[in-house]
């Protein structure tokens, strides 16, 4: 009789080890095992932190960010125009030059007035710097609440200082409460930010940070079917703690505090490249990949869960080596690179180029100059920085 996909997924040996079955992992009145229906959970969790994050960005991040000097910059908007407003909706917002002289004509404008509203109706809907403040500081609560969670947690437990107790007696490894609610709430803040993601800040990397969630929601939940709980609470320690240091790095930054961010950034690439390039695979990869191997023969479970932590520690290089980067031109520059990610907002170069244009007309033009402004007349004469001022007034000539 062919078998459903439901007990196709669940066979024994793509979770467990040779000789254990699931009938081995049912719960007693003494002891608790992980079970896949306790990812439901994460669901309705996920939402209160939705509702908790929203009060926190009212009542604490938002007031917070005015009392700390962070100013939304005051943005010209486009005038209301129904036919261009239109076109931004339905059909492209950064339009092409021929869709801008279509539009010109339809609207019998010139064609640097319709660019200029384009690039105005842009910078609208690009998100506030408190915007990006209040995010910031949520960002920091929850990782630097989760990772003193962890420690918490973890502090008294053997497998945190003898990476081998992370197999002993594995699968049979009762669910501690403890353990329980903290990979809950883990789960349930990477749920949230599904949720949240069409209202968050778009940044360049809008794609991957859904394919960076959706992966994360995976191995959670992965590693809690399969109760590799031992060995999740070390990855997401090791994760949360050099993200407690890059939230307040941005926190800083749209403040600008220059010095306190650059600072900040330099102890979160060294934590960064500490924690990922070296405690990771040591506790996390080698513990996997040669520990397990001496209280169990490989199964699909040890090779898919392997294979998923080497995806993670070659991210883990990839941002390393961004990084590494940013770090050296910092040293080399003594300046910080912007963060690729970012969508920096357009300036209004063309509008300010008219404006010079139309002052060309009347006979002047304004230069500015590195150290002083030079003042020059249509009629050729020279410019005043070459010319010397004598007491009386008068100008003599070099």
């Amino acid at each position: 009789m062919a078998r459903s996909p439901s007990d196709w997924l669940w066979q024994d040996e793509f979770w467990l080890p040779p000789g254990i079955t699931w009938e081995d992992m049912k719960e007693s009145e003494d002891i608790r095992y992980p079970q896949p229906r306790d990812l439901l959970l994460s669901i309705p969790f996920a939402l209160i932190l939705v509702v908790v994050r929203r009060a926190f960005e009212r009542a604490i991040a938002l007031p917070l960010s005015s009392k700390l000097g962070v100013r939304d910059k005051q943005r010209p908007k486009a005038q209301p125009n129904p036919m261009l407003e239109a076109f931004y909706s339905t059909r492209c917002k950064n339009p092409e030059e021929d869709e801008l002289i279509s539009l010109a004509k339809q609207c019998d404008l010139p064609v640097r007035k319709v660019e200029i509203w384009f690039r105005r109706r842009r910078n609208t809907d690009r998100p506030s710097l408190s915007k990006k403040f209040c995010e910031a500081c949520w960002r920091f609560t929850f990782y630097l609440t989760s990772f003193f969670t962890g420690l918490a947690v973890l502090h008294d437990k053997p497998w945190l200082w003898d990476h081998r107790e992370c197999w002993t007696g594995y699968p049979q490894q009762p669910l501690q409460p403890s353990l329980f609610w903290y990979y809950l709430l883990e789960l349930s803040f990477y749920w949230s930010l599904v949720f949240t993601l069409p209202f968050d800040v778009k940044r360049k990397d809008f794609k991957e940070q859904i394919v960076h969630h959706a992966a994360t929601i995976f191995l959670i939940s992965f590693s809690y079917c399969g109760n590799y709980i031992r060995i999740g609470t070390l990855v997401l320690v090791i994760h949360d703690a050099s993200d407690c240091f890059l939230e307040p790095t941005k926190i800083f930054n749209y403040m600008k505090w220059k010095r306190t961010c650059d600072s900040l950034f330099m102890i979160f690439s060294a934590v960064f490249l500490i924690s990922r390039l070296v405690i990771f695979p040591y506790t996390v990869l080698y513990n996997t990949y040669y520990y397990s191997m001496e209280i169990f023969q490989p199964f699909f479970g040890y090779y898919f869960v392997n294979v998923l932590l080497t995806i993670l520690q070659l991210l883990h290089v990839f941002w390393s080596c961004l990084i590494i980067h940013m770090v050296y031109k910092f040293i080399i520059q003594g300046t910080m690179e912007k963060d690729m990610r970012s969508d920096t907002e357009e300036s209004d170069k063309d509008e300010e180029r008219e404006k010079i244009r139309e002052k060309e007309k009347n006979g002047i033009i304004y230069f500015s100059n590195v150290t002083s402004n030079t003042y020059i007349q249509r009629n050729g004469s020279e410019p005043l920085n070459k010319r010397t001022h004598l007491t009386n007034g008068h100008v003599k000539e070099r």
